[in-house]
């Protein structure tokens, strides 16, 4: 086999086997191995990781020893046995308590979106999401599969929280936000992102705007409620009134819907905004900036500029399409 060959065959290789990677990731934060591994004093064998975690022994040394090639842990001999640790890229990312910590939105990954991607070849077929195959849940209810249970919807505004700690600041910062003194934050969730709004601009006040049952799960559950700056309001954005703000912001919302839903979004977002104002669509999604247009409504002369920043979705997970990246002032 010619060099040339045998790097294609091994990219090759390296594509198909990448969801192994994942599940290896997925299935070491379910089980809860990098918290196991945080709170021990010292470094432990597998078969104390196994009895500890309730696995199978050998199940858990495969594990262990995966974890160690993707870099996630480090492994020593002591006592003619191996021990293993987390790495610093674990303990940064991957334990619970961490500052820094993805573990939520990596189990929501694994148990949710990971799931709708399995029937990307149905998706591209049909044009549409794949939650009839992948739930049992029609297809337009986009967020029928996030909530279905109490349990998922915290895990999916946890995953959120986890995802605004470490992005928050660089969207925010992207403008200066400080000549606004009224933001909402439409589908807000937990308030992580007003909570990021308010401290980098300790002059504004934020509007957090969700659904009922995520609106109540957020002061349940998450601290940003306790600010004074950040309310939260109850609401359906595509039916119920907007509150009037000086700046909206729709952060990782766009994506979601159909070019239909998002072009009646923001013409309601464009009629609630107070004249001289702005509203922000940042899409926080990798990649490319093709698409079929925003369909975004022209400006008629109220004085209301328009941001839009875009993402890519694929049709497996959520059923809309990919938005031109656009700035207009």
């Amino acid at each position: 086999m010619c060099s040339q060959e045998g790097e294609g065959y091994r990219l090759l290789k390296e594509y198909a086997n990448g969801f192994m990677v994942s599940q290896v990731l997925f299935a070491a934060c379910e089980l809860g191995v990098f918290e196991l591994l945080a709170e021990a004093p010292e470094p432990l064998d597998s078969a104390v990781v196994s009895t500890r975690l309730g696995a199978s022994p050998s199940g858990t040394e495969l594990l262990l020893d995966a974890c160690v090639s993707l870099k996630l842990l480090q492994v020593d001999v002591r006592g003619g046995k191996a021990v293993y640790a987390n790495t610093e890229l674990a303990s940064t990312y991957l334990v619970r308590g961490s500052p820094r910590s993805q573990r939520d939105m990596l189990l929501y990954t694994g148990r949710t979106t990971y799931v709708c991607w399995r029937h990307l070849a149905e998706a591209v077929r049909e044009g549409r999401n794949q939650y009839p195959k992948a739930f049992g849940i029609p297809s337009e209810e986009l967020f029928s599969a996030i909530y279905r249970s109490e349990g998922e919807r915290l895990l999916f505004m946890q995953g959120l929280q986890d995802v605004w700690r470490l992005e928050g600041a660089r969207v925010l910062t992207a403008f200066d936000l400080s000549p606004f003194p009224l933001i909402c934050d439409l589908g807000g969730g937990s308030g992580a992102l007003a909570k990021a709004c308010v401290s980098l601009y300790p002059g504004c006040r934020v509007i957090v705007f969700d659904i009922p049952a995520v609106v109540q799960m957020a002061k349940r559950h998450f601290s940003a409620s306790e600010d004074e700056r950040i309310s939260f309001h109850e609401g359906d954005f595509f039916k119920d009134p907007l509150p009037e703000a000086d700046l909206y912001i729709l952060a990782r919302i766009l994506h979601d819907w159909t070019d239909a839903r998002c072009r009646h979004l923001l013409e309601r977002v464009y009629r609630a905004c107070r004249a001289g104002r702005w509203w922000d669509c940042g899409a926080l999604g990798g990649g490319s900036a093709r698409g079929r247009g925003t369909g975004v409504p022209t400006p008629r002369g109220l004085g209301k500029p328009v941001v839009i920043r875009g993402g890519l979705c694929l049709d497996p997970f959520c059923g809309g399409s990919s938005w031109k990246c656009v700035e207009q002032k």
